[in-house]
């Protein structure tokens, strides 16, 4: 079956639409146009062939002399009777006598279509035949006339619709390109109107399809990586195992532990990517679930008030936890918690008395599996930020770094009071 080209459809509605005028404009005329001319107009050329005719007491002769110069000036032939509708002369070709039909004013159209018969005051009768001239057809006249211009119209369209139908070709090609797998696939934006703006939100989209999938594959190929240590550790350490040694088997388990922690945050990490807006809708005391994971290390001050926000409980419990334990593992003591409220949002900083993140490293702490220079053998998996800075987006907030002061450093998060639904 042959696909319906879109172009197409929207042209062949604009030439139905012409055809349509043409059509209802010919039927107005007919109806209400033809021969209805100004009856004052009929008025006044009957009074001028009156005026031009000899009276009725006039001679035959006379009468009749007129009636030919008058059809041979006119180029019509004319035709005179008396009251009686008796033949008084003609110019040209005679009429039969005139018969009561169609009026217009005292003009009367005759049976024959193109023959008028003009009643005079003194009783006379004076018919003309317009002979070729009754062959002009207004109505075909204006019939042709519409049928140019919407040719014409037709004409004109057709690039304009073509070109503005080629842009959504475009679109439909771009989709088919994402089907089959290619995500570098992007579309031209022309123009300044919807189908631009519908091309542009189409790359936008593109592009963030292509960064998740990106940042999907590289995920897991760091994970696979990663994940190959601490079970060849494993691997080797239970080909050494023996019940004399206590100490490999505690080393054993500590190793089971990471990887069961590392997996956590694997899988952490890919809900997040899906998690919906429902499931992000409770009051959650962020200073109670601050002082809970404070309370878990040592030397750790909490500082500040702020009324609950809305969000996902677990989620922020893990995002506080996250920060301790990357300030505790890459930091140095002391280590303080601040929170602070506006109007609009609620802060809570994480400070620690360690070196701080470099400037150049301040984006990237954020990837999955980054470690800085020198933390290269330093417990843990790069996952931390990341999981972090994934939970602080799906709540509809920020994570940045702190410059390194003299005391110390910090990463602060933001989250808003009240989300946009």
């Amino acid at each position: 079956m042959m696909k319906r080209r879109l172009y197409l459809q929207v042209y062949m509605t604009i030439i139905g639409s012409l055809l349509i005028v043409v059509i209802l404009s010919s039927l107005t005329w007919n109806l209400f146009g033809r021969d209805r001319m100004n009856p004052d107009m009929f008025e006044i050329v009957g009074n001028l062939t009156y005026l031009s005719l000899p009276s009725a007491r006039a001679t035959i002769a006379e009468q009749r002399a007129a009636v030919e110069e008058l059809g041979h000036a006119l180029k019509i032939d004319l035709t005179l009777f008396d009251e009686d509708r008796n033949l008084i002369g003609s110019s040209g070709k005679s009429s039969p006598s005139p018969e009561d039909t169609e009026t217009v004013g005292r003009w009367q159209r005759t049976s024959a279509g193109r023959r008028w018969a003009l009643h005079l005051p003194d009783g006379r009768w004076l018919t003309a035949d317009l002979g070729q001239r009754a062959n002009h057809r207004p109505l075909f006249g204006l019939v042709a006339f519409l049928c140019i211009v919407a040719i014409g119209v037709g004409v004109g369209a057709y690039p304009l619709v073509r070109r503005q139908m080629r842009r959504l070709e475009d679109l439909q090609r771009g989709v088919e390109k994402i089907g089959s797998g290619d995500l570098t696939a992007r579309v031209d934006v022309q123009g300044r109107d919807e189908i631009a703006s519908l091309a542009a939100s189409f790359n936008n989209a593109l592009s963030k399809i292509q960064k998740l999938v990106e940042s999907h594959r590289m995920l897991l190929a760091n994970a696979s990586h990663e994940l190959r240590t601490p079970l060849s550790r494993i691997r080797l350490g239970v080909e050494m195992l023996n019940e004399g040694e206590p100490d490999r088997r505690a080393s054993l388990q500590q190793d089971i532990v990471e990887l069961d922690e590392l997996i956590d945050e694997i899988l952490l990490m890919s809900r997040l990517d899906t998690v919906g807006q429902e499931s992000l809708m409770d009051q959650v005391d962020l200073v109670a679930l601050a002082a809970e994971e404070a309370s878990r290390y040592p030397d750790c001050e909490l500082r500040g008030m702020a009324e609950p926000v809305i969000g996902d409980a677990r989620l922020l419990r893990r995002m506080i936890r996250n920060l301790l334990d990357n300030a505790y593992t890459h930091g140095a003591l002391p280590v303080k918690v601040e929170i602070a409220q506006t109007s609009e949002t609620v802060s809570m900083t994480v400070f620690d008395g360690g070196d701080g993140i470099a400037d150049a490293d301040c984006e990237k702490v954020f990837q999955p599996f980054y470690r800085g220079p020198g933390q290269q053998n330093v417990r843990g998996y790069g996952l931390g930020l990341a999981l972090v800075q994934q939970i602080v987006k799906a709540h509809g907030g920020t994570v940045g770094i702190l410059r390194k002061t003299e005391l110390n450093s910090g990463i602060i998060v933001t989250l808003p009071v009240h989300p946009a639904q």
